[in-house]
């Protein structure tokens, strides 16, 4: 059986490859699972897919009449795909429920510290031999405070490098960490830690309720100072009432490694059209922001285990045993 894989980048093939070697034939494709490539699917019993692919109604449907059944994302994150019409029209959807903690940790730890030391505008400088100081200006992140949302693996991770840098730790979740409480973590409301944190990082997952949980009154609540991350989904933030802030002069510095529009323009070469969307252009203006591509989890590790984890989901479904990756069909309830 040959399993078509979508979205793929240059670095990730070799991994993929690899990782399906002996038991299936993979073909990896460049161009990311939309309503027009969804047509290249036919005659593939299982597909692979990426975090931006669009698995919405219609697409789920072309797949479904094209002879797809099983759906295995390459990721933890699965709002993009439609599991209500999935589930109805008989998919086994499986995602990779977690890899390594550390690449997403770190990465939101280098936003962080790369926005604070104003280190993207120091290499542009020097590159043209300028050598000030000016507007250069950090602060020290040790006895500040983090606050951070969401302390499961990753906040977790993120968490223990705060606390080497000698930072206060305040976390916000819906069901506490010992890992992170033996830190001295301090878990809080909402509230309070928008308003204390000097350094706020996301690592919650989008649902309904955290869908721009960083909207306007928290954005407003927030010192003036504050650094702020995000490396999980861009729905966490309300983009709009981002820019709104910055064009106040708010905030020391803004990491974004996720975008809530980023679906057709994250991972691609855009660098000969017009943009399109005026907000990311808006974000990119300011000088104390630094946008990466949602890059976060991209390490040699974490890609690694993401395929060998892609590449087991697909042999349960053929052999018919479940994981713990499955998504739907739903699980059935205990007796």
């Amino acid at each position: 059986m040959e399993i078509l894989a979508f979205g793929v980048q240059a670095d990730e093939k070799p991994l993929i490859e690899r990782a399906f070697a002996g038991e299936f034939e993979v073909r990896c494709l460049e161009v990311f699972l939309d309503a027009d490539t969804a047509p290249i699917a036919a005659g593939h019993e299982a597909i692979s897919t990426s975090v931006n692919a669009d698995l919405g109604a219609g697409v789920l449907r072309t797949l479904a009449a094209g002879g797809t059944r099983m759906i295995a994302q390459r990721s933890t994150g699965f709002n993009n795909i439609d599991l209500d019409v999935a589930a109805g029209l008989g998919f086994t959807i499986a995602r990779v429920e977690t890899y390594s903690p550390y690449s997403v940790a770190e990465f939101a730890w280098t936003l962080a510290t790369a926005v604070n030391r104003r280190i993207v505008r120091a290499a542009g400088r020097t590159r043209d031999f300028d050598f000030r100081l000016d507007g250069l200006m950090g602060r020290d992140l040790h006895g500040r405070t983090a606050g951070i949302l969401g302390t499961g693996r990753i906040g977790a991770a993120f968490a223990r490098i705060a606390h080497g840098f000698g930072m206060r730790l305040l976390g916000w979740d819906v069901a506490e960490n010992p890992e992170c409480a033996a830190l001295g973590m301090t878990y809080t409301d909402k509230e309070q830690l928008f308003a204390e944190a000097d350094l706020i990082s996301l690592h919650v997952p989008l649902l309904p309720a955290t869908r721009h949980i960083v909207g306007a009154a928290a954005l407003a609540a927030m010192k003036d100072d504050a650094v702020l991350v995000n490396t999980s989904r861009g729905g966490l933030v309300d983009t709009e009432a981002l820019v709104e802030e910055l064009r106040k002069g708010r905030f020391a510095g803004v990491g974004l490694d996720v975008y809530e529009a980023e679906a057709g323009l994250f991972f691609l070469d855009k660098s000969l059209e017009a943009v399109a969307d005026d907000t990311l252009a808006r974000l990119m203006t300011f000088p104390n922001v630094l946008v990466s591509s949602h890059q976060a989890y991209y390490t040699e590790e974490a890609v690694r285990q993401i395929v060998e984890t892609t590449a087991r989901n697909v042999s349960d479904w053929a052999a018919g045993r479940r994981s713990g990756n499955v998504l739907i069909p739903a699980a059935p309830e205990a007796d």
